[in-house]
């Protein structure tokens, strides 16, 4: 028997994200490998049709780079505690246990009720992931964090859908908190995100994705480092390669040229004192 899935909101999206990241692991030429997208994908029961075309690269893009940064993060801190802030229905805990970055790493998921309960209905359990059912704004989840191995905290999908100031209240909240530790979060450039505040961004004539009051060009992400107290470095990452020369050629084009930086999404990394 299926779960019945009845998320609102900007939670709805954590749907979208999963079917998409599902659809690029069931390919035979996949780019990313991961089973248990396709497992929850088939446990779930909603009408992903309501997305419109989900035969994408992006999340999957996405998902790979936030595993890329946690993995060299791990390797040297195996025993470091991975926040993901808003997880939604990421799969990033299994993909990184299988990617052989060692057994000691602790994991904490942070999200509203009724996606921890949908995860807890359906993902398999781990002795070594805590869950807080609450909102990311909602400090009470750093006293849950045991930093004294490291902390790398993830906003995957998360920011774009927060007011200014209460993007900027988290980042310079975690910096003051987890001294020593990291944080990586993904915006679009603030043109797309007025665009999808204005008149909306539809991906079909069903669904239409909630608006997004927080974007940063990928030069207004480096002046964090000027601007949030406790943030040392700020690391402006690269996509990972698609598959397609077309899209590989775009992504680092994009990437390669300054110019291009107020047009482009950007996936920052920062390091905090």
């Amino acid at each position: 028997m299926k779960v019945d899935a009845r998320l609102t909101g900007v939670s709805e999206t954590a749907l979208l994200t999963l079917q998409v990241r599902a659809q690029e692991a069931r390919r035979p030429d996949a780019i990313i490998d991961d089973p248990m997208a396709v497992h929850l994908v088939d446990a779930i029961e909603f009408d992903f049709a309501k997305f419109g075309h989900t035969r994408r690269q992006d999340m999957a893009l996405r998902a790979l780079a936030f595993d890329a940064a946690t993995r060299r993060y791990l390797v040297d801190r195996p025993s470091a505690t991975v926040v993901a802030l808003a997880e939604g229905l990421q799969t990033s805990f299994y993909r990184l246990d299988a990617a052989g970055v060692g057994d000691q790493f602790r994991w904490l998921t942070v999200d509203l009720p009724p996606v921890t309960a949908l995860r807890e209905q359906l993902l398999p359990a781990s002795d070594r992931v805590t869950v807080c059912a609450q909102s990311a704004l909602d400090y009470a989840w750093m006293d849950r964090v045991d930093a004294d191995d490291g902390v790398f905290i993830t906003a995957e999908g998360l920011l774009m859908y927060l007011q200014p100031t209460e993007a900027m209240g988290l980042i310079t909240e975690c910096a003051r908190r987890f001294p020593g530790g990291r944080m990586m979060f993904d915006l679009p450039p603030s043109w797309f995100a007025r665009l999808a505040r204005l008149g909306g961004l539809w991906t079909s004539r069903r669904y239409r994705i909630p608006p997004m009051p927080f974007g940063l060009s990928a030069a207004e992400a480096a002046e964090l480092v000027d601007v949030v107290p406790g943030v040392r470095v700020v690391h402006d990452l690269p996509y990972p390669r698609g598959r397609g020369r077309v899209l590989h050629s775009v992504l680092s084009t994009v990437q390669r040229l300054p110019a291009l930086d107020p047009v482009r999404p950007s996936l920052t990394l920062l390091e905090f004192d």
